[in-house]
């Protein structure tokens, strides 16, 4: 028995090691699209980035249950997943900044627009004023919509 359970835990690894391999490459992917501004390839890449994340967590969770087991794994084997997941780690960094930095790019720009939108309708809007004649508008609080999919 104890046989089979070194071999499932060897397979563990190794299905470990190439979720870890294929994480790299697509947070690779998008973080270049991200520098890019290429919003459709990181559209594109999030289905599949969402199942290899499910898988990562499932596998780091099986590990964190039989820590005893990867004790006993091969040297070699041990320096090639630390070497992929010191590499993994650094691309969750990077992504992690390049989200950060594009949303808030893409609120101050949508800031700007409704700011610049309002300060438009002020000079050009009419209301009524207190003589029940009409008057320039001389409030910013007008309602206004924003279509978020700009």
């Amino acid at each position: 028995m104890k046989n089979a359970e070194e071999i499932n835990l060897v397979q563990k690894i190794d299905d470990y090691n190439e979720i870890i391999v294929s994480f790299s490459e697509i947070l690779r992917q998008e973080n270049e699209a991200l520098q890019n501004f290429d919003v459709k390839a990181v559209s594109a890449l999030f289905e599949q980035k969402s199942k290899l994340s499910l898988a990562y967590r499932s596998m780091v969770a099986f590990f964190i249950k039989h820590q005893e087991g990867l004790k006993n794994i091969a040297a070699d084997t041990r320096e090639i997943l630390k070497k992929n997941s010191l590499e993994l780690e650094k691309l969750f960094k990077e992504n992690d900044l390049l989200l950060k930095t594009r949303m808030e790019a893409s609120k101050t720009v949508v800031g700007a627009i409704v700011d610049a939108t309002k300060i438009a309708a002020e000079t050009q809007a009419t209301s009524y004023g207190a003589t029940g004649m009409y008057a320039p508008m001389n409030s910013r609080n007008s309602a206004m919509t924003i279509n978020r999919t700009l």
